[in-house]
């Protein structure tokens, strides 16, 4: 071993030790007479002392050299720092050189590697390798280490195997856009990379694997954001002879427990469970943040039939009300127009109702509404005097995703999203079933594979969207952590489940009739639940943002700036795969 002891284990106890360190030199501080040098390594950082008036020419000839992010081995003495450091563990001591060897030169780094770096985004990302030597990329990276191994630990307990599934598979309609990889040795035939296992772990119960578990990756050729990368980590599972309330009751333990041993945190009772239906119309989307109140009403009833045409003719009236909110000012009662009119809200306006203090009310459509219809509505919502009554109105689904952007805005605003405070939900009884205008079909709302409650199950013949899924998800904070299903397991409600979607019994056997052929083999009931691996990670690390935890991540553009990928291949390459490139306009 080049060294004897890390950059961070150095205590007081260890004082009068002859110690070897290596690591990289972070700073270096010549103060005429005494030289300090700050060595760094994945553990910590050491301080290292010389005296120069005591040290051989030749060791200050080579410490002279050394520069920033220089990787240097030293040997010397462990004494008491005169100017204690109480803000680094080993802030009590330092290291007197007695020799020094620089093991690598380095240049200049593009941007300081210090915790708050002088680096941009797109500079560090492309320097990934410097990024993280710095303290908050470091820990975001062994945070996600500690999670994996407690995962690994707790299912490992409840006995689950962990078995890998393959990477080269077969691309299938349903679900997200694929990721292709052209076979060299198949020419004109492709496989996909896997948007999860989903097929292979209902095969693997098929198979009477009975619990089997995997942290793998998936990839999904989707539009990028913060908490979206083209390939992604699951902690995906699988159980047979389950039921929904056993998935649940066993992976909420889970949870708790990553609560407990990552952030100290007890949770202390059963999560709730919301119907899909109700986080749709008391939150305007099924992730609801419930940290908070300003849950939506319906005022249809109430704000109909008053001559007030935009409220006459929209499909839907709803609002919220704003907490002690009645002394917002017009300004900023504008901005917040603004913001429900942006495209991605879509909102043709929004009205307003200030529950004064004095108990009367002032509206933006006081023409069209009396003080005694303000009072109904008011008491419909709860609201107190000196609250703020804000009001949508258009297409249902449309005003409610306005209604919810609206929350979530005022909710940050006025500070009621903290990231030290957790609220987990599971929401159940989704849809089986989503019908599309533009193919006029349905389409599964989480995969073909998830099975219909039974008593819905005739709904297939007489009105298949209203088929409830024993479909769950994982809620926490507005973030969907994780999701899962009870499964089909029966060949004939599979066949039905294709034919509703759509598939012709030709295109059902050529993409799944692998799945169909295993299931004339005795297949268990089984149900399963896939975990956002690196979601869970930042939700535990405090950020929005899943980059921050995954080692090596792509931009928002979905490119790689430091390897420069994806990457144009050579002719020979494409000549090999059969393939001939289309001329396209490139856009930025």
């Amino acid at each position: 071993m080049h060294r004897t002891h890390n950059c961070g284990e150095l205590r007081k106890e260890n004082i009068g030790e002859k110690v070897t360190l290596c690591g990289w030199t972070q700073l270096k501080r010549d103060k005429g007479g005494m030289i300090w040098i700050d060595l760094r390594d994945r553990y910590g950082i050491t301080q290292l002392a010389v005296e120069q008036k005591n040290t051989p020419a030749q060791l200050i000839e080579i410490i002279d050299k050394i520069g920033r992010e220089y990787v240097i081995k030293v040997l010397g003495e462990v004494i008491e720092r005169y100017s204690k450091n109480d803000k680094i563990p080993t802030g009590d001591i330092e290291i007197k050189i007695e020799d020094i060897t620089i093991l690598s030169k380095s240049e200049t780094p593009p941007f300081t590697i210090i915790d708050n770096t002088d680096g941009g985004d797109e500079l560090r990302m492309k320097y990934r390798y410097l990024d993280i030597r710095r303290n908050p990329v470091k820990n975001a990276l062994m945070l996600r280490h500690k999670v994996a191994q407690e995962v690994r630990k707790f299912l490992d307990e409840q006995d689950f195997i962990e078995v890998e599934t393959p990477c080269l598979i077969k691309s299938t309609p349903e679900g997200a856009r694929d990721f292709v990889v052209p076979s060299r040795m198949n020419s004109g035939e492709f496989y996909a990379l896997p948007q999860s296992p989903q097929t292979f772990k209902q095969l693997l119960m098929i198979a009477g694997m009975d619990r089997y578990f995997q942290i793998v990756k998936c990839f999904r050729d989707e539009d990028l954001r913060a908490d979206r990368q083209p390939e992604f980590t699951q902690i995906d599972c699988e159980m047979s002879f389950v039921e929904q309330k056993d998935i649940l009751d066993l992976f909420e333990k889970l949870i708790k427990k990553l609560f407990k041993t990552i952030l100290n945190i007890e949770i202390d009772y059963n999560f709730p469970q919301m119907p899909y239906d109700e986080a749709m119309e008391k939150y305007g989307n099924d992730k609801p943040d419930i940290r908070f109140g300003m849950t939506i009403s319906d005022l249809g009833e109430n704000l109909k039939g008053k001559n007030f045409v935009v409220f006459d003719s929209a499909e839907y009236i709803g609002g919220i009300v704003l907490p002690s909110g009645s002394e917002y000012s017009r300004k900023q009662i504008d901005e917040l127009t603004n913001f429900v009119r942006t495209p991605q809200i879509g909102a043709k306006g929004l009205v307003y109702c200030k529950y004064n203090t004095d108990g009367t009310f002032k509206s933006s459509v006081d023409k069209f509404y009396s003080q005694a219809d303000w009072a109904v509505i008011a008491d419909k919502m709860q609201a107190q005097k000196g609250d703020l009554i804000l009001i949508l109105a258009g297409e249902k689904e449309l005003t409610l995703h306005g209604l919810s952007e609206l929350r979530l805005k005022l909710a940050n605003q006025l500070g009621l999203r903290p990231k030290d405070k957790f609220a987990p939900l599971w929401v159940v009884e989704f849809p089986l079933l989503e019908y599309d205008a533009e193919s006029q079909r349905y389409h599964a709302k989480h995969h073909p594979f998830t099975a219909p409650f039974d008593e819905d199950i005739e709904l297939f013949n007489t009105d298949p969207g209203k088929i409830r899924a024993k479909a769950y998800d994982l809620v926490i904070n507005g973030i969907e952590i994780g999701g899962g299903s009870i499964r089909i397991f029966d060949k004939e409600l599979q066949e039905l489940m294709f034919k509703n979607l759509g598939f012709s019994k030709e295109e059902a056997e050529a993409q799944f009739g692998f799945l169909m052929n295993a299931f004339k083999f005795g297949a268990p009931p089984h149900g399963g639940i896939a975990f956002g691996f690196d979601r869970l990670v930042s939700l535990f690390g405090g950020s929005d943002s899943i980059r921050d935890y995954i080692a090596f991540p792509k931009n928002n553009a979905g490119r790689d700036v430091m390897i420069e990928s994806p990457s144009e291949i050579s002719q020979n390459q494409l000549n090999e795969l059969g393939l001939a490139l289309k001329e396209t306009k490139k856009t930025l």
